[in-house]
This record gives structure tokens, sequence and C-alpha cells, in this order.
């Protein structure tokens, strides 16, 4: 059966997803479960930020009481290590770290990296995504890249291991009305889901329950829905 999602808006490796973080370990039946952390996204804001992720991932799921192996993975090239694939393959949770959404595109759609994190929910792992981690697990993704133009916006195929949605990380740090026009612009059929800061949904089957301080927006065409801590709602 395949394992369930987690969407992460932002803060991951912080205080405030420490009781989601618990939570998923929980779910695991095994005394350490074993944690895949990938930074790729960060790759290209250098290598002291990318190894940053990766240590703080390591320190916050081994204080959790869990065995971390961080997976270094910066370019489609790296994305056909052995040792790498071998990581995905034997965790229990993999959790994708934020940064460049279409960097960490670029490396999951060209390397084995993102057919390995598929066949890892497949057997039942958790997969988890936070900000640029949660755009990537999407069925599209919001193209963000320099220069391109504001209006139309342009949308991307994401990994699609959650399928028919869009996710908007970091919702409550914009203006919703900028927000709103992106949502009315997604395909049609997506289902657009902004997740505030330190706020995260997790779920599988269709069913999603939030966790952390803030709110959750769902957009279904012109349709809006808000969710809080505690709630649940179908996709």
């Amino acid at each position: 059966m395949p394992g369930p999602v987690a969407l992460i808006g932002a803060g991951e490796f912080l205080p405030g997803m420490e009781t989601l973080d618990r939570a998923l370990l929980a779910g695991i039946a095994r005394p350490r479960p074993r944690v895949a952390i990938v930074p790729t996204a960060s790759a290209p804001d250098g290598e002291t930020v990318f190894r940053g992720w990766a240590e703080m991932g390591q320190a916050h799921f081994s204080a959790l009481g869990a065995e971390v192996e961080t997976v270094l993975v910066r370019t489609v090239a790296e994305g056909f290590d052995a040792g790498a694939l071998q990581a995905i393959g034997e965790a229990d949770l993999v959790y994708l770290s934020g940064g460049k959404p279409e960097h960490l595109r670029a490396v999951l759609a060209g390397s084995p990296l993102g057919a390995a994190i598929h066949a890892a929910h497949a057997r039942g792992a958790i997969i988890a995504g936070c900000s640029a981690g949660a755009m990537a697990l999407a069925a599209v993704q919001v193209d963000l890249r320099r220069r391109m133009r504001a209006w139309p916006l342009r949308w991307s195929p994401g990994s699609a291991l959650v399928s028919g949605v869009a996710v908007l990380p970091h919702y409550d740090a914009w203006p919703e009305t900028i927000l709103a026009v992106m949502a009315l612009q997604a395909p049609r059929g997506i289902t657009v889901i902004g997740i505030d800061e330190d706020t995260a949904i997790f779920g599988r089957d269709g069913t999603w329950h939030v966790h952390g301080r803030a709110r959750v927006t769902v957009w279904r065409g012109r349709h809006r829905e808000r969710f809080r801590r505690g709630d649940s709602f179908q996709l």
C-alpha cells in the first residue's frame, strides 16, 4: 500500500514542525525509523546552504530518535549515484527540504532519484516535502524562474506523487490578491493548495489532515475553502 504524504508550507526542521515530525515517526513500525534527508532544492544557493540544510535535518530527526542519512544530491548527474538511490530505497521517511523548486523538479525528472522516491512511496514509505519540496511532489508547479513574464503564469509538470494538485507554500507571506490570481490561472482540473508557514497537511487516499499553527487554503476553480489545525478535507 502506498505510504502517506506530508506537504509543509515552510519551517522544516524547526520547533514549529516538531509535533508533526514526531507523529510521522510514530506511525513507523521500527524502533529507530530510517529517515533520508534530501536537500537538493537548496543546491543552487551554494554548498554552505546545501550542507546547512542537510545538517539541520540530520540533527532534528536524530534528536527525535531516528536513524538519519543525508542524500547529498546536487545535480542531475548526482541523481544517478547508487548510494543515494539505496538510501531512498531503505528509508521509512523521505524528506525533501526547500530551496529552488525548478532545480528540484529538473533533478527529479532528469535522474533516477524521482523514480526512487515514487518506488519508496509505493512500498509504503512516508514522503514529506517542505516549500519547494512540497511543490515538486504535486502534479504541476508554477514556474518561478527569473525573467519569466509574470502573466500569464507558466506551469510545469511536477513529480505527480500527489495527483491533481498544485501547491503554493509560504501562502501567508504574500498578499492573497496575488495568490488568488495565481490559483485562478492553474490548469483546468487542478486543485491549488495554499499552505501557510509552520503549517502542513498529512494524508493518503484523498483524505488530508491539517497540522501546525495557521491555515490551509484550498482553491477548486473559483471556490475557496479554509482549514485549520485539526480539520480534515478531501481531494
